[in-house]
């Protein structure tokens, strides 16, 4: 019995999920429509259509709900923003503790085609082993035997002695940490 309720319970659920997926698409269509219509028209025919103030004019304090609805073209609203974000003294005036509000890409100091040893998955290592051969290539020249200058007569200086110290005997370590070994039979 329980199983027939479960049945139909999800039969209705399923049928509402549809009513509603096929609300939701035929609401998306006639959007979809009246932007294209507007597409088609210039901002101020847009703006006397919403009865809407021009967003340039906008001044602080202005409702700009209107430029919200779904209908009001992206374009509209982004003006819009913006001019409410310069009117609006805390969302203009970054006070510069702000971590990423500023560019910190380097897409203006690219090089095309800089040299670099850098390879993609080596690294810098053929850089390094180039480096190496080169250095294996230039082996250092013999030395010739020269005639030794003559000897000059030095103070004799006294040897430095040098104090020894004796190996402590055993010194006290605290003993190594035992680790916890586990085994499992599988």
């Amino acid at each position: 019995m329980t199983q027939a309720r479960n049945f139909w319970s999800r039969r209705k659920a399923a049928v509402q999920a549809e009513a509603e997926a096929e609300a939701i698409a035929t609401e998306e269509q006639a959007i979809a429509a009246q932007r294209a219509e507007l597409d088609e028209k210039s901002d101020a025919e847009i703006l006397a259509e919403f009865d809407l103030p021009d967003p340039e004019k906008l001044q602080a304090g202005d409702d700009v709900s209107g430029f919200m609805a779904k209908a009001v073209p992206d374009r509209l609203r982004r003006r819009a923003l913006r001019r409410l974000w310069r009117l609006n003294p805390v969302l203009a005036n970054v006070d510069g503790l702000v971590d990423y509000g500023e560019d910190y890409t380097d897409a203006a100091c690219v090089i095309e085609n800089i040299p670099t040893a850098y390879q993609v998955g080596k690294g810098m290592l053929a850089h390094i082993e180039a480096l190496a051969a080169e250095a294996e290539e230039i082996e250092p020249e013999p030395l010739t035997e020269e005639p030794e200058p003559e000897a000059v007569d030095e103070p004799m200086t006294e040897p430095v002695i040098m104090a020894e110290v004796e190996d402590p005997e055993e010194v006290d370590l605290p003993p190594t940490p035992r680790r916890m070994k586990f085994e499992f039979e599988g």
